[in-house]
């Protein structure tokens, strides 16, 4: 018996005997958010309309018929005139739609060997690849400013705090090239996560594979992907490689967190140990002397929406019977908002780190207070042989002392001093100055200026800022 589908005509709709219903057209629709897919859509149905061919699926002529039809489509959404129907559901739909439109039967001949459970794991995949490259240049960049911050900032002093009390001192420059490292860590992480999803997914067609003469090795390197996948059912079902980039992408915008936070704090009247440009503020509506740091406030506060998003991809994938389920069209949202989030914030925090400078007297100011030179004259004492415990005591005994007094270590004087410990000599007041705990941090990795220099000149070459 003949059935009629008496609805818009679906390219799976031969089995249905009535039109979807519209309110499950609206539910299902995803085009209104995969489209930002189309350019990789077209990039991947190129190569798989070129492997048919080669492979004798469809012939030289339908093939370039398919090739300039999709270029015309191309041209029309990279135009803006290319009208996406949400009927259609989705990106690969309306493409397709549009395409046997154009040219007729042979586009219809495209989607051989292929189904869109492969085709969306490929089109997600080349997106993340190509976005996971412009996120190295945007944390490069931020690396950039960073080094540039921590070169205009070389030789001044600050407290180094722990527990957010003042600890020990320490360079700037020092601190600024911590976030440095940070972010170089996550652009080895962004890259990890482009090895790792450069598989080519095109080819496990709906779960199985096809039993159609197809050669996965040529699309592969057509679109520049390292290997194929090994298992179709994995392949179909895998999103690993989105929630990898939403982890890189969280990381990365937590340390933008932890940075926005101290300029935020920095930036206030109780510290001024930074000085914001003005464009990168604003005021308020009723209080007419405020400078608020906005810019580091909101890059904090979005970082609760990427932890989101996370969260959701994870949730997502956590109950999901292999292979393809309906519910991984939800992954594409989440994925999309981390990126626009994060490159975002990456960029306003690169162009905030170009306009600000360092206070030097408040950071000056800031170390005289705290008994910031405990820990040297600590290791002063272990230079004179006092077990490093006893050494410790000793100098717990001194601080307390000065508490009580109102003093500061550098206010006791000699005979004082040696009252505690005799094996203290003249010689301490250099090890007590601000200057000479710095300057005495010479192990790798340390604060001293010399260690700092070398550190930030090595910075500058990785990244192409000197000659």
């Amino acid at each position: 018996m003949t059935t009629k589908n008496t609805g818009t005509e679906k390219p799976w709709g031969g089995r249905f005997s009535e039109a979807t219903a519209a309110s499950v057209e609206a539910f299902t629709a995803s085009v209104h958010f995969d489209a930002r897919l189309a350019r990789h859509d077209i990039t991947g149905s190129r190569a798989h309309a070129r492997m048919l061919a080669r492979q004798g699926l469809i012939t030289e002529t339908e093939r370039d018929q398919i090739l300039a039809g999709l270029t015309a489509i191309e041209d029309e959404i990279t135009a803006g005139r290319f009208v996406f129907r949400p009927e259609l559901e989705d990106v690969h739909m309306n493409i397709e739609h549009a395409l046997v439109a154009k040219i007729g039967p042979a586009g219809e001949k495209l989607h051989t060997a292929r189904s869109r459970n492969d085709q969306v794991a490929l089109d997600l995949k080349l997106y993340l690849r190509e976005e996971a490259g412009r996120f190295n240049d945007l944390l490069t960049d931020l690396q950039e400013a960073l080094v540039a911050l921590a070169r205009r900032s070389m030789g001044i002093i600050m407290p180094g705090y722990t527990h957010m009390q003042r600890a020990q001192p320490v360079l700037a420059s020092h601190h600024f090239l911590a976030y440095y490292e940070m972010f170089g860590r996550d652009r080895e992480r962004f890259g990890d996560c482009a090895r790792r999803l450069n598989v080519l997914p095109l080819g496990a067609a709906a779960l199985a594979g096809t039993g159609l003469p197809i050669d996965r090795q040529s699309m592969a390197a057509e679109l520049g992907f390292n290997a194929v996948s090994a298992n179709s059912m994995d392949t179909v079902g895998d999103r690993d490689f989105a929630v990898e980039f939403a982890s890189a992408a969280l990381l990365a915008h937590l340390h933008l967190s932890r940075l926005a936070e101290e300029l935020v704090l920095w930036a206030s009247e109780e510290f001024r140990f930074i000085t914001l440009a003005d464009r990168f503020c604003t005021g308020s509506s009723i209080m007419p002397q405020k400078k608020n740091p906005d810019i580091p406030e909101l890059i904090r506060g979005k970082t609760g929406r990427v932890l989101g998003n996370l969260v959701a991809l994870a949730t997502l994938l956590k109950g999901l019977p292999l292979t393809y389920n309906r519910d991984l069209q939800e992954d594409k949202e989440p994925i999309f908002d981390t990126v626009d989030t994060v490159s975002a914030s990456l960029a306003m925090a690169a162009e905030l780190l170009r306009h600000t400078e360092c206070n030097r007297a408040a950071m000056a100011q800031a170390t005289l207070g705290g008994f910031m030179t405990a820990t040297d004259l600590a290791d002063y004492l272990v230079r004179k042989n006092v077990p490093f415990r006893q050494a410790h005591a000793i100098v717990g005994r001194i601080v307390a002392t000065c508490i009580e007094q109102g003093k500061e270590l550098t206010d006791l004087s000699l005979a004082e001093l040696r009252a505690a410990a005799p094996q203290i000599e003249a010689d301490v007041f250099v090890t007590l100055s601000i200057e000479g705990s710095v300057a005495s941090r010479l192990s790798e990795g340390g604060t001293a200026p010399a260690r700092v220099e070398t550190a930030l000149r090595q910075a500058e070459e990785r990244l192409g800022m000197v000659s």
